[in-house]
């Protein structure tokens, strides 16, 4: 089965930059796109295949008629028709509100079908761009409460000046936000829960302040407090290099200036490949090929056994 691609779904939003349309090499003329959906079965946002034998159809439409053969027999007992993870490329011209996302167990309390947790990887982004995650300080709920009211939460939460290649887990619960300048790849369940705890006092087009959730958060706040929230790895060359590893999804980076050829043999999931930096080609056990560029989002069925990838290329990986 040959790998799928999909034709992204294009976000604009009020604190959108310029960014994502060149990264990925589109001819589009659209400004403060804010977000590239690349593989979503979100409801109502799910991307359109692009290429190949289901070219036309919505990933979840595929996932119903593949099941075990494109997820994984595992993922599909799991997580049914549903494709489970969502990726995303963000570029912040401005401050995104300070947020938190529930758990798994606390969303299906609050009637929603599931948490979300979450992870960036920084791409080429503004010189003194920065973002926020987890708490610097400890605070009850009831501080929490305070500090959201008389705008001083942020005084609380670990602030990182960032650069092309950062690393940073949320797993649901941890307070976050992305700042201005932040271009970065994000992988997440397949969820749009968020609750909007603080948001600078802006008001919408309409001259309105937008919804908080401050009670919603203050059940899903995780208030540990770690000494550092930045994921630490070494960089290594015609590799795979571990990230992030959870039971939502395991990543890896790869910076390859010579071929490889990576064995998912024993692997019964679905992979995702996101291109970060140069131009690959891929070949598959069945002889399919295909581009891995920057900017290009490829799924790998479960059914894959191999894939050779040629080329200098950056790109991650990551399955369920």
């Amino acid at each position: 089965m040959e790998p799928i691609k999909f034709k992204a779904l294009l976000k604009q939003t009020i604190w959108g930059g310029d960014k994502i349309i060149p990264f990925k090499h589109l001819n589009e003329k659209l400004d403060n796109v804010g977000e590239s959906w690349e593989i979503s079965g979100v409801k109502d946002n799910e991307t359109i295949v692009s290429n190949g034998r289901y070219e036309g159809r919505n990933l979840n439409s595929v996932v119903r008629e593949l099941k075990g053969d494109l997820v994984g027999i595992e993922n599909y007992k799991r997580f049914g028709d549903e494709f489970p993870l969502l990726i995303k490329f963000i570029d912040a011209r401005s401050d995104l509100s300070i947020q938190v996302h529930p758990t798994d167990e606390i969303a299906r309390k609050q009637g929603k079908e599931r948490g979300k947790t979450e992870m960036w990887y920084i791409m080429d982004s503004d010189k003194d761009a920065k973002l926020y995650s987890g708490l610097k300080q400890q605070i009850t709920p009831e501080q929490y409460k305070t500090m959201v009211e008389n705008d001083t939460i942020c005084d609380a939460l670990a602030q990182y000046k960032v650069k092309e290649g950062d690393v940073f887990f949320l797993p649901a619960g941890r307070i976050h936000a992305i700042g201005t300048g932040c271009f970065l790849a994000e992988i997440q369940q397949t969820s749009d829960v968020t609750y909007r705890i603080y948001d600078y006092k802006r008001k919408d087009k309409d001259g309105n302040y937008r919804q908080l959730h401050t009670k919603e958060a203050a059940e899903c706040i995780n208030y540990k407090v770690e000494k550092d929230y930045r994921t630490e790895y070494l960089p290594v060359k015609n590799q795979g290099v571990a990230l992030v590893q959870c039971p939502y999804f395991t990543t890896s980076v790869y910076d390859l200036d010579e071929p490889m050829t990576i064995d998912y043999s024993e692997l019964d999931s679905f992979v995702i490949l996101i291109g970060m930096k140069g131009e690959g080609r891929i070949t598959d056990n069945e002889g399919n090929e295909t581009t891995l560029n920057e900017g290009e989002t490829l799924l790998l069925p479960a059914t894959t056994r191999t894939v050779k990838v040629e080329g200098c290329i950056k790109f991650l990986e990551t399955y369920v």
